[in-house]
């Protein structure tokens, strides 16, 4: 299918169980559940752009591994009010209302590539919360990785010198994603066939992306920024063990950073997935990080 020629707006896949929490006058931070509502916490952090619906990849074998999983939307995605002065040393004042909301004291955190300085950040400066990290196919800080991919530097570079020229590109992409097949926005986190990935896989990984842009761009924005600029994470603060999952065909975030980053924690450990991009260690690894806790 051409861009010239798109398609009729798709119906979403079924919305997840989302709670609300009050953040103070007109603030509000936005989480669904998924998996086991009994079940062990484990808090899912989305991608850059993204939201709180990528969890639900994950719907059944959370359940079945008697798991509660907490995906909130980050300021300024999804269903969460903007904040676009925060900073990623910000993240635990977004994270802690979550887990108080949801009544629980202490969880592990999965980060999903730009959801990385979030959860990182998390851990160094609340470790009385945090149990583990499992960084998966994550962003790692400017400097650690050889040249970033194209994308990544358009993307970023436009969001620190022109973020309203971003948020209209994200508009335009937005607008299209809903009227294209999902693989228009599956072949952005794929390196192989985009059209070869399971079409309720697709479908959630769209309605992901759609789901980040709803309401506002300024998340996205937000985060493309932080990316491109030191994340003042003190790295030796973080003392929970931290497990970091790259594909090595990985041509969003290329793994060469994530071996530097792992030399950077004081408790990491990198575990390389041979024939993975980006998309696919998502796929193969979180469902291993959460059969492990079994």
């Amino acid at each position: 299918m051409t861009v010239s020629e798109p398609s009729r707006r798709r119906a979403p896949p079924d919305e997840p169980r989302t709670e609300t929490v009050s953040l103070g006058p007109d603030r509000h931070l936005a989480y669904a559940e998924y998996g086991s509502p009994d079940g062990d916490p484990v808090v899912f952090l989305h991608g850059t752009p993204g939201s709180r619906r990528l969890g639900a990849l994950f719907e059944s074998t959370a359940r079945d591994c008697g798991v509660r999983l907490l995906a909130p939307d980050r300021p300024g995605c999804g269903r969460s009010s903007p904040r676009p002065d925060r900073s990623v040393g910000d993240a635990a004042e977004f994270l802690v209302p979550v887990l108080d909301d949801a009544d629980v004291e202490t969880a592990e955190l999965i980060a999903f590539s730009g959801g990385a300085p979030y959860g990182l950040a998390a851990a160094a400066t609340r470790p009385d919360r945090i149990d583990a990290v499992d960084v998966v196919a994550g962003a790692t800080p400017p400097g650690f990785g050889d040249r970033p991919p194209a994308v990544t530097r358009l993307l970023t570079g436009t969001a620190t010198t022109a973020p309203t020229v971003l948020r209209g590109l994200f508009r335009w992409q937005a607008w299209l994603a809903e009227r294209l097949d999902p693989s228009f926005v599956v072949g952005q986190y794929t390196t192989d066939d985009a059209e070869a990935i399971d079409d309720a896989t697709a479908e959630i990984v769209a309605a992901d992306f759609l789901e980040a842009f709803a309401r506002h761009r300024t998340g996205a924005v937000t985060e493309f920024r932080h990316a491109a600029t030191d994340w003042g994470v003190d790295f030796e603060a973080v003392d929970a063990p931290v497990s970091l999952w790259h594909g090595e065909r990985d041509e969003n975030v290329p793994i060469d950073g994530a071996r530097r980053l792992e030399s950077a924690l004081p408790n990491a450990r990198l575990r390389a997935l041979d024939d993975a991009d980006h998309l696919r260690t998502l796929l193969h690894s979180v469902p291993e990080i959460l059969r492990d806790r079994e």
